[in-house]
């Protein structure tokens, strides 16, 4: 049975004091109060522990943890996880979150005092300081440290879960190819270059649209040079640690023109053998870092092309836009590009294929009106 009674007492100070505490057994039958300055929450409060002990969502403050450590012990567990861990530079953004939008705001609240309403102003705050994919990629770490905090025992339930994100109107990413005559001139460029492996790398990015990551983590083992493929399973993230890709649909087999295999196979003989096998290694065998590979192996290539503003992304365009335009379809496009849902591809790219579609429907327009039908 829960009850709401008065309590007093003489302060230190000699002035006589009153408080409301709300006595109620928990779920598991033990005797609990609650204190609050005014009758009026006391009341509210009851109600509220009442029906959360009914339905099982009760966890009393002294088991519950605040939210600061709440997200310490999330980040600990995903540290030492050892089945399917995360990379280091995921981890270290969930940390980012937490340290500096999370505690700040939250830290100090204790999960079984967290309320809907709360969560929602945590959520616009976020909205209002942050852009939005931020606020979105910090909200959802917010959730998920609740979650696991909740498995845990910590707190019964995850009101977060309550708080949607009002959706935005949506817009087009349109991906804008670099002009061919601009390709043109960049792989003119590279042909005459001294630099074999920026020649291996360019040729590589424009032809196959492969990410500067799963370029920087290519090992030999995974370009086929007889066949012409390149199989790609792994990439290099930005310390330089090899891992699989973001995503199980970047992994993909992509071919090769004549021109690339000819150029890999002319900087194979070149490249220093490295215990890594990568095949754009660091001169300790290393994966290039980013930086290195555009400074000293792009951009020199892209000033001497006339191109400088254009960047590896870029390369990646050019080769989606470079297979629309030989008539494949969206699908094989996705999986190509290794992209997770055809949606990211019709998002980035569709604008390309509704073009192609209209240059054709076009041209046969301009056929049946020379010509009529009967051609």
């Amino acid at each position: 049975m829960t009850s709401v009674r008065r309590r007093t007492w003489t302060a230190p100070d000699g002035e006589e004091r009153t408080a409301w505490l709300v006595d109620y057994r928990d779920a598991a039958g033990k005797r609990r109060s609650k204190q609050f300055a005014r009758k009026k929450d006391a009341d509210a409060w009851r109600v509220t522990a009442e029906h959360q002990v009914a339905t099982g969502t009760h966890t009393p403050d002294s088991e519950s943890i605040t939210v600061e450590k709440a997200g310490e012990q999330w980040l600990k567990g995903l540290r030492t996880m050892r089945d399917d861990p995360l990379e280091p530079t995921t981890i270290a953004a969930y940390d980012q979150h937490i340290r500096l939008h999370i505690n700040p705001r939250m830290g100090a609240q204790r999960l079984s005092q967290l309320t809907a309403p709360a969560v929602r102003r945590f959520l616009d705050s976020l909205m209002k300081d942050l852009s939005r994919p931020m606020a979105v990629r910090v909200f959802r770490t917010f959730k998920a440290l609740i979650t696991d905090a909740q498995e845990r025992g910590q707190v019964a339930q995850n009101v977060a879960l309550a708080v949607k994100i009002r959706k935005a109107p949506r817009e087009r990413s349109k991906a804008t190819p670099p002009p061919k005559d601009d390709l043109k001139a960049i792989l003119i460029a590279a042909a005459k270059s001294e630099d074999a492996k920026a020649r291996a790398i360019v040729e590589l990015a424009i032809f196959t649209g492969m990410r500067a990551s799963e370029l920087r983590g290519l090992p030999w083992s995974n370009l086929d040079l007889r066949e012409g493929t390149v199989r790609i399973d792994q990439r290099a993230d930005a310390k330089g640690l090899i891992g699989p890709p973001k995503s199980g649909a970047g992994n993909r087999t992509i071919s090769l023109p004549p021109r690339v295999v000819k150029v890999l196979k002319e900087w194979k003989l070149a490249c220093p053998a490295h215990e890594a096998d990568l095949v754009f290694p660091s001169a300790k065998g290393k994966p290039l870092s980013h930086h290195v590979l555009m400074k000293f192996h792009v951009a020199p290539l892209l000033a001497a092309a006339g191109t400088p503003h254009h960047g590896m992304h870029a390369f990646r365009h050019a080769a989606a836009s470079l297979w629309i335009e030989q008539g494949l379809n969206p699908k094989r496009v996705q999986t190509l590009m290794g992209h997770r849902s055809i949606q990211v591809t019709f998002d980035t790219y569709g604008h390309l294929f509704e073009q192609r579609d209209r240059d054709a429907s076009d041209a046969a327009a301009i056929e049946r009106a020379l010509f009529g039908d009967a051609t």
